[in-house]
């Protein structure tokens, strides 16, 4: 009966990993990293860009940047005809290979992270747009900021930002829900997006506020004051892609297990207090007029 177990798991496994191999891109860092992002940036607004992003969140359930972190990818179950048209703007891929992004050739039809973070800021900074219009942009740029600084979701290889790298994690952590049927004595059968969208940060088993207070006690990210023409998503999607290959993002075999996410843990912080910093930057430079 003990040779039956492993049988078992394999059958569980390769079943879980054809599943997640043929779904969509997943969410960078999940709503604890959104959430993370949206509250650091919120503690570093200029007040005039505060008071602004308050009277654009009235209404909302939590109007903070925070609590509206992860519309975007909420937007699935809300409203699935929104986010099947939306859904290309969460990454981008080069397609020729290397991390020089193309946006004529890697962004069809401006359909991806990049242009729409270009798109959603013009029409936030268009004090002529309708308010839910503007209210919109502002939760898209909150996502979409933490979503390319996250690795996977601007990558040069041929595997959907890691969604078709399969691994199995050994981990005490309980899965997401939907996650559950893959789980099997104490491995989880998952890719690597999910790895880092999850796993990475769920791994040091911090709640959102101690986490948030954990970052925000670090020195805050310094770098050169940028201008209004500093606004370069393109370049931030280059940062990640090259830092696949510069930190060895992927594992040299498919079992890993806490190692490898105490090793990631760092550099994934390391870009939630940079997509923090450029987002408040951004909000101040677009809303502090």
């Amino acid at each position: 009966m003990r040779l039956a177990r492993p049988r078992k798991f394999a059958v569980l496994l390769a079943t879980a990993l054809a599943t997640v191999s043929v779904a969509g891109p997943a969410a960078a860092w999940g709503a604890l990293g959104h959430r993370l992002v949206g509250e650091l940036a919120e503690r570093h607004l200029d007040p005039r860009a505060r008071a602004e992003v308050a009277q654009l969140l009235q209404g909302e359930a939590d109007p903070s940047l925070a609590g509206v972190s992860n519309w975007a990818d909420e937007l699935r179950t809300q409203d699935p005809e929104r986010f099947k048209a939306t859904s290309r703007w969460h990454y981008i891929n080069a397609e020729g290979g290397g991390c020089a992004f193309d946006v004529a050739r890697d962004c069809p039809a401006d359909d991806c992270v990049v242009a729409a973070l270009e798109a959603q800021r013009l029409i936030l900074a268009d004090r002529s747009q309708p308010l839910a219009a503007r209210r919109d942009a502002l939760k898209f740029i909150v996502h979409f900021v933490g979503d390319v600084h996250q690795p996977m979701h601007a990558g040069d290889r041929d595997d959907s930002g890691g969604n078709r790298f399969q691994v199995s994690l050994r981990t005490p952590l309980e899965p997401e829900a939907y996650a559950r049927k893959n789980y099997v004595d104490g491995v989880m059968g998952t890719n690597l997006h999910s790895v880092w969208d999850f796993y990475v940060l769920a791994g040091l088993g911090l709640g959102f506020r101690d986490y948030a207070a954990r970052l925000d006690a670090l020195p805050w990210p310094r770098y050169p004051q940028p201008s209004p023409n500093d606004f370069l998503p393109k370049a931030w999607a280059g940062e990640s892609c090259r830092l696949i290959e510069a930190r060895a993002l992927y594992p040299a075999q498919p079992a890993i297990d806490h190692g490898y996410l105490d090793s990631m843990r760092p550099l994934a912080e390391q870009r939630l207090r940079q997509a923090a910093w450029r987002l408040a930057q951004l909000l101040d430079q677009t809303l502090a007029r």
